[in-house]
């Protein structure tokens, strides 16, 4: 994304009004300019690399800006909103603890905190049996990673291997870089601990090349590790981010059921990073349950709340206990509990992990047919539920066309559709999961109309 900028000249982009998208100014707006410098001059420029939409407020799948525009999200934003935004039942869970006031209250005893523990720990699967709570998915990350080596060490003070994926995306803060995959992060670090380390990632296409099945590729994986000098027996955790965000891409049902299976016989644990991955998001709670193995950790954020800063560690209570002293600051504070507490009540009353199964139908038939319309340039089209990744290639080309899917994310924002940026050359699909169908239609239509203008 650092060499592609999106246009700010305010340009006439052609009325749009329908019940789901409303575009009547120039794109960007004029008046929006300010507000995006004033932003740049503040604040790191990352912060203005997605697209220039200033947010005045948002309900559903719908975000609505200051002046009038509207448009449907197709980003949840990044997977936080999967009940929709401004739900209704978390708004109101929320205003309860805000009308007390209760406003924070550390690590201390509350009837909210209770609460949502007992909702969130019915909700899960029945081998989690406690949590932690915690602020962000990042904090989670390094708690996690802290409880899998204190495991380690109960059967040998040097089984303190965390082993990640080359191209898996944990965090921010060190430890949740470390045991990332995303390697070019780490270089202000001068040097990393040698006791975190990686697996090539099995991408679809390599195995297609190796023809070599999931179950047969982890031994072959476990392999390298032994080539590298590193004693598998050391192994504490596996870190598995249950899918790579950038293009939905999951690893072989073989592989992960081998790797469990190895994991169990050497006393190491799995640990799946649900931080993005979860909360009906592909159509199930947690994205690992499509690979039918139980997790001995899971890494919850974004979706547990719906909206409010909160993540947690799920496991046994044997595994929880094992870091029984750690306290967070803003974890599990009320608000965020009350969001928490009310995105459960949703899922349930709203049936939304069934809902994203339901839709998964809607954008499978879309996306084949955009295969079918555009063979040279989507070549590739990966996702379960309501998460999906279109892989857009330069044409004639084996690379992908990072900056025309950017162009594409521009050109669908001023027909009113809004989009994530990869920055990886592949379309991002992830509105919340209660978008109405015919919203969901629309966008995808909106996207088309891209692929017509922009791909031909």
């Amino acid at each position: 994304m650092a060499s592609f900028k999106f246009n700010l000249n305010p340009r006439d982009v052609g009325r749009i009004d329908t019940p789901f998208r409303r575009i009547i100014t120039k794109i960007p707006v004029p008046d929006s300019l300010e507000l995006i410098k004033k932003i740049q001059s503040l604040e790191s420029t990352n912060a203005i690399e997605q697209l220039p939409v200033v947010w005045d407020r948002a309900e559903n799948s719908t975000i609505f800006d200051p002046w009038g525009n509207s448009w449907i999200d197709f980003t949840s934003t990044i997977f936080v909103t999967n009940s929709g935004h401004g739900n209704k039942q978390i708004v109101e869970e929320i205003g309860k603890v805000l009308s007390a006031p209760l406003l924070h209250s550390y690590y201390y005893p509350t009837a909210i905190r209770a609460e949502f523990l007992e909702s969130l720990i019915n909700f899960t699967p029945n081998n989690l049996e406690k949590a932690i709570l915690l602020s962000v998915g990042t904090e989670a990350i390094e708690r996690a990673i802290k409880i899998s080596r204190i495991h380690g060490n109960q059967f040998n003070p040097s089984k303190n291997i965390i082993v990640g994926w080359d191209g898996n995306y944990h965090g921010k803060t060190m430890g949740s870089q470390l045991v990332g995959g995303q390697h070019r992060d780490k270089d202000w670090m001068g040097s990393v601990d040698p006791n975190f380390a990686h697996l090539p990632f099995p991408y679809p296409w390599t195995i297609e090349i190796s023809k070599c099945d999931g179950r047969s590729l982890f031994i072959e994986h476990l392999g390298l590790l032994k080539k590298a000098g590193i004693d598998i027996e050391r192994i504490a955790a596996f870190f598995v981010e249950s899918f790579q965000g950038w293009g939905a891409i999951f690893y072989p049902d073989g592989y992960i059921k081998a790797l469990k299976q190895w994991a169990t016989q050497k006393n190491a644990l799995v640990v799946f990073d649900e931080i993005q991955a979860g909360f009906g998001r592909t159509g199930k709670l947690f994205a690992y349950e499509h690979y039918e193995v139980e997790a001995d950790l899971v890494i919850c954020g974004k979706g547990i709340s719906g909206s409010l800063p909160l993540s947690a560690v799920l496991g046994s209570a044997q595994l929880i206990e094992l870091d029984s002293e750690y306290t967070s600051t803003h974890g599990g504070n009320p608000l965020a509990c009350a969001a928490g507490l009310g995105n459960i009540k949703s899922f349930t009353s709203l049936d939304l992990i069934n809902e994203a199964e339901r839709k998964e139908v809607i954008f499978i038939n879309k996306l084949t047919a955009w295969k079918k319309k555009y063979p040279k340039r989507i070549r590739r089209v990966l996702g379960k539920g309501m998460l999906f990744g279109v892989f857009i290639y330069k044409e004639d080309s084996n690379e992908l066309d990072e900056e025309i899917v950017n162009v594409i994310c521009e050109r669908a924002m001023e027909k009113g559709v809004f989009s994530i940026c990869t920055g990886k050359g592949t379309l991002k699909l992830g509105p919340p999961l209660t978008i109405p169908d015919e919203a969901l239609i629309e966008g995808l239509d909106v996207y088309e109309e891209c692929f017509a203008e922009l791909l031909t």
